[in-house]
């Protein structure tokens, strides 16, 4: 290797085949990482805007009839906090019709439809935010690995030469310093994500239990 070329795309191409392989780990963990992080902004800013429109068309006196078949008729597209009312409103109806039921079986029915899709929901938009957080952790120690090995490779080179010189061991601590790099680059931008996304869907969480128990009241109020 050319002791004056410290090139980052040199270093990685000069690397051992171990930092080499660290490296290629990091760089997919990496690519995989933005993915979901795009992805998760996408489906977490998707759920925020269909909540706030289905509380919007809930609260505006619309008929819970007409609001029910509304959202079944396009369950899909709906919005996580339409569909726990729909699985809601669904048993309360159900079970309505049972007239040996009393009004507080008929409202902790209706109740635990609504919490069992809210589970759901919340696991779909909680879905790979942990492999966030493994990134986040791991690839730091994965990249220092990568670091160490190369140091100790530099190292070792130089029981082959009689003079040690800081030109003999920087190119190869530089080239072992790049997969400490790539470990921090995959990291810092996954921590950020996961520590943001998770306050996002702590928030939609507390605006979905807000919801369940405002509908169970409604509900309770028209067995009376």
């Amino acid at each position: 290797m050319n002791h004056q070329d410290l090139s980052i795309l040199s270093l990685i191409a000069d690397a051992s085949l171990v930092v080499k392989f660290v490296m290629a780990i990091l760089a997919g963990v990496s690519f995989m990482s933005w993915y979901w992080i795009f992805r998760k902004a996408v489906v977490i800013r998707a759920a925020r805007a269909h909540t706030a429109d289905f509380e919007q068309m809930f609260w505006s006196g619309i008929d819970l009839v007409q609001l029910y078949r509304n959202v079944s008729q396009d369950r899909d597209n709906a919005g996580q906090l339409a569909r726990i009312f729909e699985s809601g409103f669904r048993e309360f109806s159900k079970l309505h019709g049972q007239k040996t039921l009393e009004a507080a079986d008929i409202i902790n029915g209706a109740r635990r439809a609504m919490r069992a899709t809210y589970q759901r929901e919340l696991d779909d938009i909680e879905a790979h935010l942990a492999f966030l957080a493994s990134v986040g952790s791991v690839s730091p120690y994965v990249g220092l690995f990568g670091t160490v090995w190369g140091i100790m490779n530099s190292f070792r080179g130089l029981s082959n030469v009689s003079s040690a010189t800081l030109a003999n061991v920087a190119p190869g601590i530089a080239e072992a310093l790049v997969a400490t790099a790539i470990g921090l680059f995959a990291a810092i931008p996954a921590v950020v994500a996961y520590n943001r996304y998770i306050h996002d869907v702590d928030r939609l969480s507390i605006r979905f239990e807000s919801f369940i128990e405002e509908f169970s009241n409604i509900l309770q109020r028209q067995l009376r």
